[in-house]
């Protein structure tokens, strides 16, 4: 029986779920998610607390068991609280500013580079070298900040690039240090 799978989901004051038709729905104060669920895994809502178990025993079902429950955990958590993720421009004449419903940024190309805002999520820019991108869903959030910091990684010489604000770039001697 998979671990993560066999937890129960506590659903905080004013969220409420409904699952019909292999879809469960999960409305709370900052918004409403849907997580599509396959038809050997069962999800049922008891004095709110949300149960996923499976009804077969075969190993595609096993792998999905753990992997449901946990984005049902993730879209509780986005619609009571949100997820946040903070990027940073760290090199000489990096910086960004909002543009629109984007962002534009310069990182050392000889153009700046335009950034179109995935449904879902907001952007705000602080200051010169900071991004704040926040949403209710986890993945659209993680894969805005992923698509941002694929524009310019860090490189590990001098460090400089976009890296996520808790990130730690590990730095390589040049070969002048030999």
């Amino acid at each position: 029986m998979s671990r993560i799978g066999r937890k129960s989901i506590t659903l905080p004051a004013g969220v409420t779920v409904t699952v019909a038709n292999n879809v469960v729905d999960l409305k709370g104060p900052k918004g409403q998610l849907k997580v599509d669920v396959l038809p050997n895994i069962i999800v049922e809502i008891k004095d709110g607390v949300v149960v996923v178990d499976r009804k077969s025993e075969d190993k595609q079902t096993r792998a999905f068991h753990g992997l449901i429950r946990s984005l049902i955990q993730n879209c509780v958590d986005g619609v009571t609280e949100g997820y946040k993720k903070t990027l940073k421009l760290v090199g000489t004449g990096y910086r960004v500013q909002a543009q629109g419903t984007g962002i534009s940024l310069a990182v050392g190309y000889s153009h700046p580079v335009e950034v179109k805002v995935l449904e879902g999520v907001t952007i705000k820019v602080q200051g010169n070298d900071t991004i704040h991108i926040k949403g209710i869903d986890k993945q659209a959030v993680g894969q805005m900040a992923a698509d941002i910091r694929k524009i310019r990684p860090p490189e590990p010489y001098k460090g400089k690039g976009i890296r996520y604000e808790d990130e730690v770039v590990r730095r390589k001697q040049g070969k002048a240090a030999a």
